[in-house]
């Protein structure tokens, strides 16, 4: 018989970019201080309230009993939630993900920040049951039950690929719109529009019509992370999808990322992933075979 479980939540101390692995846990949902981003495939399943995060500058709410799934090498931050929150999180190390050849453009959606969720809930009882499972069987001290629950996940993320819309298939993640937003908000939703181009504090706060150092203060207090240190998350976020699905040079990935020079390039992404950006594609790269899968 399983004990009691209790409940997880946003630890505000945990090192950035740290490794969850593979996981399946009860969540409590918490405000946070600051975005959290970390390698891994995330899926969230609500079995009441509601959840909100600010993903990749972009309000998004979870809905109970759909599925949802997002790359949270994106920074993710939940910003709202219903006191009567009950879910299930679960993380997907990247390299077992991208092994799994799902069809490409589910992959290619996450890879580019999409947040995918369940057109429907009517597969509700059976994801319960599932999360469950994992709960428990990951709860095991042996490692012997994380191979039949990643092929458990596996099978679950194909059903819901080919579950998708047909006119949803080709779809990326594109513009974001404001209504809605705060100035904080609104500044972390220009940083998710633009962060590949030569972007600075001040135009940041120009788009927002605020002090720059006031802008700046006002972003920290909110998100526990400097506006620059936020630019530069998306940044690295974005070369790592680079470094995973493509086959360009590294510098031509730094460029396209956002960074002036390689040495800026390579300083931030081993301060903020504990390795090289060469390292991490050996890592994580997927093959042209791999690419081809669900085309």
């Amino acid at each position: 018989m399983v004990g009691k479980i209790h409940p997880l939540s946003f630890d505000p101390q945990r090192p950035d970019f740290s490794p969850y692995g593979l996981t399946c846990v009860h969540w409590k949902p918490s405000p946070m201080p600051r975005p959290d981003h970390h390698s891994e495939v995330e899926l969230n399943f609500l079995k009441s309230g509601s959840v909100t995060y600010l993903l990749g500058g972009k309000k998004t709410v979870v809905e109970v009993g759909k599925l949802s799934v997002f790359w949270a090498a994106i920074p993710h931050q939940i910003i709202d939630f219903s006191p009567d929150t009950v879910y299930f999180v679960a993380t997907i190390p990247l390299q077992n993900f991208l092994q799994w050849r799902l069809p490409e453009y589910f992959v290619e959606q996450l890879m580019h920040g999409q947040f995918i969720s369940d057109p429907t809930s009517d597969r509700f009882e059976s994801d319960r049951q599932l999360f469950e499972h994992w709960v428990n069987d990951l709860q095991n001290q042996s490692t012997e039950f994380e191979h039949p629950v990643l092929l458990e996940m596996q099978a679950r993320l194909t059903r819901l690929a080919y579950k998708l819309p047909v006119e949803n298939r080709g779809e990326c993640f594109t513009s974001i719109a404001n209504s809605g937003l705060n100035k904080v908000e609104q500044m972390a939703c220009y940083v998710a529009q633009n962060y590949t181009e030569k972007l600075t504090a001040a135009q940041i706060s120009e788009f927002v019509d605020l002090h720059p150092n006031y802008a700046m203060n006002l972003f920290q207090k909110t998100y526990g992370t400097t506006l620059i240190n936020y630019l530069t998350q998306h940044r690295i976020s974005h070369a790592q999808r680079l470094l995973t699905t493509t086959d360009l040079k590294v510098t031509e990935i730094a460029l396209q990322s956002g960074f002036i020079t390689i040495s800026r390039f390579n300083d931030a992404f081993v301060r903020s992933c504990g390795c090289s950006p060469r390292d991490y594609r050996k890592s994580h790269h997927m093959t042209e075979d791999v690419r081809r899968v669900g085309t």
